[in-house]
């Protein structure tokens, strides 16, 4: 996992950069710098850069080699372009994907990033939404090319995949994931699953017997 750095810009900082209002976030937003040759650090040190007089911010910045918080996952940060009570604003996570150094690297921690943050709120891929989809900004700018979204869905992929175990999915696809090890006991002990496949998709005719089951335990 990329290491993880906390490093949140004060209240003070100008241009309400960072609002302070409270969010429960539904969504994670996916931006990327718009910037060549700026790094995490360089992203970071913008935000409360004195030459800085635009009101925009974010969540987590990301780059080869770390990434930085620079404003707490349940604050409100203005990342998203939809207007001070926006959805996209006011509702989801913003994380930006830095443009310079090792491409590859950047977007394999980005997506462990991501993934991680999905895993700890028990949400899935569906989830994930571009800085586009809130108010049509050709952004994340490393998704887009000659008009089309060529990146997007492979990048949704890798994160899929670090969501259901990584490299390891198919070795261990008889052993679930270690962040899902805990629920999975207790699934078995409780008898709401049998206790095979713990990486195939559930059927809806599945589901409706757990869920049977779930209701005939109360």
């Amino acid at each position: 996992m990329v290491p993880y750095i906390v490093d949140h810009i004060p209240k003070t900082t100008p241009y309400n950069r960072r609002p302070g209002y409270s969010m429960t976030p539904e969504y994670i937003t996916i931006h990327s710098t718009g910037n060549p040759t700026s790094t995490a650090r360089n992203e970071r040190a913008w935000l409360t850069n004195p030459n800085n007089n635009v009101t925009a911010s974010w969540h987590i910045v990301v780059d080869e080699k770390e990434a930085i918080e620079a404003i707490p996952l349940n604050e409100v940060a203005w990342h998203a372009g939809d207007g001070g009570n926006g959805t996209g604003n006011r509702k989801s996570i913003g994380i930006e994907i830095c443009e310079s150094g090792d491409r590859q690297k950047t977007l394999q921690n980005a997506a462990e990033l991501v993934a991680k943050l999905l895993k700890e709120r028990g949400w899935g891929v569906d989830k994930l939404r571009r800085h586009y989809d809130w108010s049509g900004k050709i952004c994340p700018r490393i998704f887009h090319d000659n008009g089309k979204w060529t990146g997007w869905k492979q990048f949704k992929e890798a994160v899929q995949k670090e969501l259901f175990g990584g490299d390891n999915m198919t070795q261990d696809k008889n052993q679930p994931s270690d962040w899902a090890k805990e629920a999975w006991e207790w699934a078995k002990q409780q008898g709401l699953l049998d206790g095979t496949r713990p990486k195939d998709n559930l059927t809806r005719q599945e589901l409706a017997v757990v869920l049977k089951r779930l209701a005939e335990k109360k």
